[in-house]
């Protein structure tokens, strides 16, 4: 647990006394409080505490704090976030940044809370399709950080994902006027390479520090995929378009106009089974496409270069 209190052994600064030990982060603070959601402890539509206790409690300065609710408010986790009133735990935590009323966002943001989200489960499920799998590896830290403190522990992990094979005429990243491609393929490739391996040396490293059962499993498609899909223990999808743009970059120190996508920047649209048709068909349909993918026409995969 995140949780303590300001040690008696402090310093006084301008007649406020501080805690000698270094100070935490927003992002440490929001942990804790969204620990403290997720687990029950703030219940759906009870008033948080004030940012003074909070500061009190975790021996920060307000502006730690605001930073840290302005966080789980994005997350859709709190409301009535501000400088007077506590925020109130939003109505329906388990649902925040799913369902028809959620607002798409940038993977950056949407990702990750809804990761850490699913690793609460006994058996966490996670299928992925997508480019290079650097916003799912990102992604991942969140409840391996959860794990690590002691908040999460699932007893079974399978993680399957999807990406392009090394051996086919990528649709994107490509150069722009069509010369060493191959420049822009090998960069491809080291990037797809890299993020898999650090993406299944963290998820299996969990069985020998953890004792969980772990399985990390990669899969080669024979196409670029236009879109990036992301399906939760089996009741919740993920979905967002690589949008290409125009842009530079240097490659052996020679700059080349390329077309890529920016998928960490991919707005991430939301979706969860429940008593919504529209939802729940979305998610059905989502997982019958990946496993016929799965089971057909894609191949193994081997994370070298």
């Amino acid at each position: 647990m995140y949780r303590s209190f300001v040690d008696p052994e402090h310093a006084s600064v301008n007649g406020r006394k501080r805690s000698q030990r270094p100070q935490r982060t927003h992002h440490e603070v929001a942990d804790e409080l969204r620990a403290r959601i997720r687990s029950g402890e703030l219940r759906p539509g009870e008033r948080m505490p004030t940012q003074a206790q909070l500061a009190h409690e975790f021996g920060v300065e307000r502006g730690v704090v605001r930073q840290a609710l302005r966080v789980l408010q994005s997350e859709g986790l709190l409301t009535n976030v501000s400088k007077g009133a506590p925020a109130t735990v939003a109505p329906d935590p388990a649902r925040a940044l799913t369902g028809p009323e959620a607002p798409p966002l940038p993977t950056t943001v949407a990702l990750a809370p809804r990761i850490a989200a699913a690793f609460a489960a006994e058996h966490v499920e996670i299928d992925a399709v997508c480019l290079t799998s650097i916003s799912l590896t990102l992604a991942i830290g969140e409840p391996l950080r959860q794990i690590h403190a002691g908040r999460l522990k699932p007893a079974k992990v399978d993680v399957r994902v999807l990406l392009p094979s090394r051996d086919i005429d990528l649709a994107f990243p490509v150069p722009v006027v069509g010369r060493r491609d191959d420049w822009v393929h090998e960069r491809w490739l080291a990037m797809r390479n890299a993020q898999g391996q650090v993406l299944q040396h963290n998820l299996l490293a969990l069985r020998a520090t953890h004792g969980i059962d772990v399985q990390v499993t990669f899969r080669a498609l024979p196409f670029t995929p236009p879109v990036k899909l992301y399906l939760l223990n089996n009741t919740e999808a993920l979905f967002a378009y690589y949008t290409l743009t125009r842009r530079e970059a240097e490659i052996d120190h020679e700059q080349m106009e390329m077309y890529d996508a920016q998928g960490t920047q991919s707005m991430l649209f939301s979706f969860r089974q429940g008593p919504g048709l529209r939802d729940t068909t979305f998610v059905e349909q989502s997982h019958l496409w990946f496993n016929a993918l799965w089971e057909t026409i894609s191949s193994e995969l081997v994370l070298t270069s």
